[in-house]
C-alpha cells in the first residue's frame, strides 16, 4: 500500500499554540481610517502649498498686459503689422527688460526651441519663455487656426492676444466671448471653456499657480492620440530643462 506523505497545510486552530497569520503593516493604511488620515494629510498639504505659492511669483498679469499694449502700439505705428516675428521679438525683449532677475528665454527664432502642442483636441505650436513650478510664460498660437477644450487647471491662465482673435464660451452661455488683439482672456483656475482661434492667432500666455498638475493635460493627446513622440520628447526635455534651471536658481 502506498502512503501519501504529502504534508497537510498548517491550519490555525483556536486554543492551539500556533500564531495567526500576520497582516502586513501597510494593510492598516488601506482601511477606512487609514485612507481618511492619508486624505486629510494630502488636503492639508495642498492648502499649505496654495498659501505659499504667491511668494514665488515673478511675473504679474498687469505688467504683462502693459508690455503687450505698448508693443502693439509700437508695432501698429510702424506700418508693418504683417511682421509677426518683429512683434514677438519686441514683446520678449520688453519682458526680459522688465523682469531682469528672472530666467527668460529670448531665442524664439531658433526653430529647435519650438514644439507642437496637442491638448484638448486643439493643435498649436509654442515657445517657452519661462517655465517653473509656479509659473509659465509662452508664445502660443496657430498660423491657420484651431479649437478645442481649455482644460480645467490648477492655475489662472491669462491669454494676452498679440494677433488675430480668440473666441470662447462656458457651458450654458449662448453668446461667445470675443478677444481681439490687445485684449486679455483670463481663464480662472478650476473653470473650463471651449475656445477657438480664428485663422492665424498668436498670444502671450501666462499661467500662475501650480504648473505640474497641468502637464498631463498638455501631453495626453500626444500619448493617446497623435503618437507624436518626437514632440513629446521635445516638450518634456525643454520643460524639464527650464524648470530644473529655475529650481537651481531657487525659483519654485
Amino acid at each position: 500500500m502506498v502512503v501519501n506523505r504529502t504534508p497537510r497545510r498548517n491550519r490555525f486552530i483556536p486554543g492551539s499554540h500556533a500564531k495567526p497569520p500576520a497582516h502586513p503593516r501597510w494593510s492598516r493604511w488601506i482601511s477606512l481610517p487609514g485612507f481618511g488620515i492619508f486624505l486629510a494629510v494630502i488636503v492639508a498639504l495642498c492648502i499649505w502649498l496654495d498659501g505659499i505659492g504667491p511668494r514665488f511669483y515673478h511675473f504679474d498679469p498687469a505688467g504683462l498686459a502693459e508690455i503687450v499694449t505698448t508693443s502693439l502700439a509700437t508695432h501698429n505705428a510702424s506700418n508693418n503689422t504683417s511682421d509677426t516675428s518683429a512683434l514677438v521679438q519686441d514683446v520678449i525683449e520688453r519682458i526680459a527688460e522688465r523682469y531682469p532677475n528672472t530666467r527668460v528665454k529670448t531665442d524664439f527664432r531658433d526653430r529647435e526651441e519650438w514644439m507642437w502642442n496637442n491638448a484638448g483636441g486643439a493643435m498649436g505650436s509654442m515657445f517657452i519663455i519661462h517655465a517653473s513650478i509656479t509659473e509659465y510664460l509662452i508664445i502660443f498660437g496657430s498660423a491657420i487656426g484651431t479649437e478645442g477644450h481649455s482644460g480645467r487647471h490648477t492655475a489662472d491662465d491669462y491669454f494676452h492676444i498679440l494677433k488675430g482673435e480668440q473666441r470662447a464660451y462656458e457651458a450654458g452661455a449662448l453668446e461667445p466671448e470675443i478677444y481681439p488683439a490687445g485684449s486679455v482672456h483670463h481663464l480662472e483656475r478650476g473653470k473650463v471653456k471651449q475656445y477657438r482661434f480664428a485663422d492665424d492667432c498668436w498670444a502671450l500666455e501666462y499661467a500662475q499657480g501650480w504648473i505640474p498638475p497641468m502637464l498631463p493635460f498638455g501631453l495626453a493627446d500626444t500619448v493617446f492620440s497623435t503618437l507624436d513622440f518626437g514632440s513629446f520628447y521635445t516638450t518634456a526635455r525643454i520643460t524639464a530643462r527650464e524648470m530644473g534651471a529655475n529650481l537651481l536658481r531657487g525659483k519654485i
